[in-house]
């Protein structure tokens, strides 16, 4: 009788007892225990196929299914996709000044003490004068993303009662977030007026009753309707709202502080322009145009702002120390008008095309015959400025293995090179990639190239 190879390996307790460190208990040891486990079942199996493994050489693959397995998911990428505020890779990357506030608020820090008194204090405290600095608003709260501001305002001041939005702004903005559904779910009446293309504020001030509290304004951050349009100013509303005393809240999705103009874009309503047009309060994003990290933000009157801050749900949405610090650090920047250097996504957009060329041409020689620079557009992306772009030079990388092959080696290099398919090539953009992530993007374009060579 034939004995069975796999009666030569050695157990999982053994397994174990060969790794060094592995706990006795607790989470560790089980752990530990099922990637062994798996290890002796592949080994089991590869037995049969005539392979032998000692312990050791069990130990070590053991322990490499740990180290897989403790490596965290969230990694660190490269975006050479030529799309700024890309939404699956964090959407803004944030500045030197909030990286620097963050590693310094992760210790201990005053978050809710007030030093001079030596009492409690409040963390709404730490943002607020920046917020209105840089927006010129009475007041500001921070929560933890737009939608939880959009919310909290609807609940606050609209449960119960009406809010009238243009039919054509009863959007989807992504991920489900449907405004309908936000209304439902406040506790507010939705009252649709105009048409999906054309609104008047006649048909704002046609529907307002003694149950209306407020119209709604949302910005189409993230789709355009072009053609056959009309919609009225915030300055109409704003008399409208006056005139039949409701209030007049502006979503602004993606929080722009500066003038797009300037940076070859068109131009995006600014915080600033819409409080200063009569909106009595304006919410938007942290982390697309502004730059800084994820939160919502609420900036306006004082009063709402303060009825806002008193309310249960403010706990409930509220940011953590870091959020505060890297929020703080990149509204200051806007303040002291640093954005263009202290603010990446500004940064990018101001980068010299003469220089992205040269970047480009760095790259696609890394790839020898497979490289090319071709000229391109960088995309802002993040759900702002939709189709808005500037002109940029890619590196196009084109291999007989095929875009996806190349795509996925990139995406499998350490740190993973996140590019864009077109035409069948590979394009690398360096208006998205830090000068000092070039390496990074040649190391991973040649490591690639040689894989696929074989």
């Amino acid at each position: 009788m034939t004995s069975d190879p796999r009666r030569g390996l050695p157990s999982v307790d053994a397994i174990l007892m060969a790794l060094p460190g592995v706990p006795r208990s607790g989470p560790g040891r089980t752990l530990a225990t099922g990637a062994a486990r798996e290890v002796l079942a592949q080994a089991r199996a590869d037995a049969l196929q005539g392979a032998a493994a000692s312990v050791e050489e069990l130990a070590s693959r053991t322990l490499s299914a740990l180290e897989q397995r403790h490596a965290p998911s969230l990694v660190k990428v490269v975006n050479a996709s030529g799309v700024i505020l890309q939404t699956n890779l964090g959407r803004a990357p944030l500045g030197r000044a909030a990286l620097a506030a963050m590693a310094d608020a992760g210790a201990y820090s005053n978050l809710e003490f007030d030093l001079p008194s030596g009492t409690r204090g409040s963390r709404h405290d730490h943002v607020r004068e920046a917020i209105r600095l840089a927006t010129g608003a009475e007041d500001g709260l921070v929560v933890n993303n737009n939608a939880a501001a959009l919310f909290m305002v609807l609940q606050v001041f609209g449960q119960g009662r009406q809010v009238i939005v243009s039919r054509g702004q009863a959007v989807e903005i992504g991920g489900g977030f449907r405004i309908p559904d936000v209304l439902r779910q406040s506790g507010a009446q939705l009252v649709e007026v105009g048409t999906t293309n054309r609104t008047y504020a006649s048909d704002y001030d046609a529907a307002i009753t003694a149950d209306t509290a407020a119209i709604l304004r949302v910005h189409p951050s993230n789709f355009q309707v072009v053609g056959f349009t009309a919609e009225p100013s915030l300055d109409e509303l704003a008399e409208v709202a006056r005139t039949k005393g409701v209030l007049l809240i502006d979503d602004l999705g993606s929080g722009c502080l500066v003038e797009t103009r300037a940076y070859g874009l068109v131009h995006e309503p600014t915080v600033q322009e819409s409080l200063s047009a009569g909106a009595h309060l304006a919410l938007f994003s942290g982390d697309k145009l502004l730059g800084g990290p994820q939160c919502g933000i609420i900036a306006g009157r004082g009063e709402l702002v303060a009825e806002l801050r008193r309310h249960p749900l403010a706990r409930a949405l509220r940011v953590d120390k870091v959020t505060i610090a890297a929020l703080n650090a990149t509204l200051m920047q806007y303040v002291a008008g640093g954005q263009d250097t202290g603010v990446p996504v500004w940064e990018m957009l101001r980068r010299d095309p003469a220089a992205l060329r040269r970047r480009a041409r760095r790259w696609a020689r890394a790839a020898g015959e497979a490289g090319a620079i071709v000229s391109s557009t960088t995309m802002v992306g993040g759900g702002s400025l939709p189709g808005q772009g500037v002109p940029t030079w890619c590196a196009e990388i084109r291999h007989s293995a095929g875009a996806d092959a190349l795509a996925r080696g990139l995406r499998e290099h350490q740190p993973p090179v996140i590019g864009r398919i077109e035409n069948g090539s590979v394009l690398l953009d360096p208006r998205t990639v830090d000068p000092s992530e070039d390496r990074l993007v040649e190391a991973g374009v040649t490591r690639v190239l040689r894989q696929l060579a074989g």
